[in-house]
């Protein structure tokens, strides 16, 4: 026998002795049912001091974070544009929370819909949900949000709600399965913490290497 197959068998003793085909297939079956959750560090328990955690960890990242009411989104994103000196026009998607959000705001902000084709400058994305633990934002595919917003913008700003600020990302792993499904999920999950970033080049971190050169992250507190 290899030394593989010895580390082998030595884990499957330790695990409960050697396991037939059929009853490697049952456990793992009965794991993907079950979808047990490892264990977790410590987070805040109050909802506040969540959003707190999540503000810090994102800052920590290199996004911006701005709080604001629903009301007030639209003056947040020209807020933002005009801080950086970029054209008040965005790019959106067909999300309906999105829309309302802006609806009427054509006066202040250009806003044109669909996929990046990677001309526009800001692309405006609305997030499932976020992890307070890392600061990392869950976006979804689809024609709500179209992915290449979240990667041809040169500069992405993501709404997202104060109740959608969850403690850990084992938290969106359930209210994706809620949302969508057992064995329905969308197609592509973009986990996003902080603007595009590398590294390579000797060491030297650059911003917007390979995606938006910035993240601002509006969140609605009401």
């Amino acid at each position: 026998m290899s030394s593989r197959g010895e580390i082998l068998d030595r884990i499957r003793s330790a695990v409960g002795g050697v396991a037939t085909d059929k009853m490697r297939k049952a456990n793992v079956e009965r794991r993907l049912k079950r979808h047990p959750v490892g264990i977790l560090p410590w987070t805040y328990k109050n909802n506040d001091q969540v959003i707190t955690q999540f503000t810090v960890k994102a800052k920590k990242a290199d996004s911006t974070v701005e709080r604001c009411k629903s009301a007030d989104v639209s003056k947040a994103i020209v807020r933002f544009l005009k801080k950086h000196n970029l054209p008040a026009a965005c790019r959106i998607g067909a999300d309906r929370k999105l829309k309302n959000l802006l609806k009427g705001q054509e006066a202040v902000l250009e806003i044109t819909h669909g996929p990046n084709d990677g001309s526009q400058l800001t692309g405006v994305s609305c997030a499932l949900g976020a992890a307070a633990e890392t600061g990392t934002l869950f976006l979804v595919s689809g024609k709500d949000n179209p992915t290449t917003l979240n990667f041809l913008s040169e500069n992405h700003i993501v709404v997202i709600h104060k109740k959608d600020i969850l403690k850990h990302q084992e938290d969106l792993w359930v209210r994706l399965r809620r949302k969508y499904g057992a064995g329905k999920l969308p197609r592509t999950v973009n986990l996003i913490t902080g603007p595009s970033r590398s590294a390579d080049i000797e060491q030297t971190l650059i911003l917007g290497a390979h995606g938006p050169q910035r993240l601002h992250i509006i969140v609605v507190m009401n």
